[in-house]
Order: structure tokens, then C-alpha cells, then sequence
């Protein structure tokens, strides 16, 4: 536990994927990232969760996985049950019946090494992808197959819609109204016309009443509030 607690480094647990001393410094940014995409994804998906695919693509394949992954699922059930953490998140999905898959290859874009994470419900199928650059920090680098560079951020707002002209100022122009103070803005889609995506960065919870407004425009496909722990470890 002293290991842990100043290097680390995890050895002999029981339940916990052993981490080294030598590993740890360049494991540990990828190991927030791994959560930061499970919170994304658990925060955004309501159905329950049938198979989770945990792909390790260059650099990331030769880490230690194990842990990866569980830093992952904890990240992805914590919406529904807050005091999980990385021993207890696989046995919470095992018993929960979700099939969980992992899957290494070698560099295939890029980036050095990424990681993307697949969920499956009866209704549909979600991805999202993330990196780590030399600052540590995670960002997300693809969602829905949308390809965008965006940092995480405390309090967000994401959302879905048909690419048209006119969105920004919707998003603008309700958050204005209504208080709401938007930090940064990041947007991406898969092609003119075709399906889009906005990350707003905000200085507090998006309220809930506020939502309701931007959920009953015809423009907005799906608006969820996410919150993330990007508190300096």
C-alpha cells in the first residue's frame, strides 16, 4: 500500500492488476484516461450495458492492459454505483453479465498509441476514443466516429445533431439566456450535412431546466451533462 500511495506502484494484491515501480509514471496518465473514457461513456448510455470492447492500438497495447481495463470499467459503472474503484469494477461487471473484450494491434494511425472503447446495448452500439500527449492530460480524440482533439473538462456538456447551419448560435444563445457561461466550445462531424457533436466546457453543472430547452428543439438530437474528476492527483 505505501508503494501505491508514493510510486504507484501496486505488488502481491489480491484483487488489484499489479502495477510496477518503473511502470507507474507511464502508466498512471493513461490510466486516468482509460476512466475518463468509462465515465464518458457510462454517463451517456441509459440502456443497460451488454459487451464492452476495450481496444489498445500502438503504444498502449505493450502497457499493462489489466489494469487499463480496469480503470475503464470502474469509470463506466461509477454512474450507477459512486464507491466503485479498479478492484471492484470487474467483479461488478462480471456479475452484471457484460461480456468484456480486449483487443491489441499494433500503431495504425497517428497517434503513438490510443485507446478506444466500444459499448453495446440492446438498442445501439457507442465509441469513443482517447490519447494521452507529453502533457499527461486525456483527451478525447474520436466519438461516434467523429474525429475531433478536445480536452476534458471538469463540467461539459455534450451534444448530438444533424449538421445545419445555425447550431452554435442555438447552443449560444440558450446557454446566454439562461446564465450559463461556456468556457470552450469544440465541435466535429462526419461529413457536411451529416451527423455532428458539440463539447461545451462550462464553469458549473449545466442546469437541469436548461437542458429541457435544448432537448425540445427540433435542432438537438440528445443533450447529456457530464462531469469528470480532472482534479491535479
Amino acid at each position: 500500500m505505501s508503494d501505491y500511495l508514493l510510486k504507484g506502484a501496486v505488488s502481491n494484491a489480491i484483487n488489484m492488476p499489479s502495477i510496477t515501480a518503473e511502470e507507474a509514471p507511464r502508466l498512471k496518465p493513461f490510466v486516468k484516461l482509460a476512466e475518463v473514457l468509462g465515465a464518458f461513456v457510462g454517463q451517456v448510455t441509459e440502456d443497460p450495458i451488454k459487451e464492452v470492447e476495450i481496444l489498445f492500438d500502438g503504444s498502449t497495447a505493450t502497457m499493462n492492459t489489466r489494469a487499463l481495463i480496469s480503470a475503464t470499467l470502474a469509470g463506466l459503472i461509477r454512474p450507477q454505483v459512486s464507491d466503485v474503484n479498479m478492484v471492484s469494477a470487474p467483479i461488478m461487471v462480471k456479475e452484471r453479465g457484460i461480456i468484456v473484450a480486449e483487443v491489441k494491434r499494433d500503431k495504425s494511425g497517428v497517434f503513438d498509441g490510443y485507446i478506444k472503447l466500444t459499448v453495446t446495448t440492446e438498442h445501439r452500439t457507442r465509441s469513443i476514443a482517447g490519447t494521452c500527449f507529453s502533457d499527461g492530460k486525456p483527451r478525447f480524440i474520436q466519438i461516434k466516429g467523429i474525429n475531433l482533439d478536445a480536452e476534458v473538462g471538469q463540467h461539459m456538456l455534450y451534444t448530438t445533431n444533424a449538421d445545419a447551419p445555425g447550431i452554435i448560435g442555438l447552443l449560444g444563445t440558450v446557454c446566454g439566456e439562461n446564465g450559463v457561461n461556456i468556457a470552450n466550445f469544440q465541435l466535429g462531424r462526419n461529413r457536411p450535412g451529416g451527423d455532428a457533436i458539440a463539447l461545451l466546457y462550462l464553469d458549473a453543472p449545466f442546469p437541469e431546466n436548461v437542458l429541457d430547452q435544448l432537448r425540445a428543439h427540433k435542432s438537438i438530437d440528445s443533450a447529456k451533462p457530464l462531469h469528470f474528476d480532472v482534479g491535479v492527483a
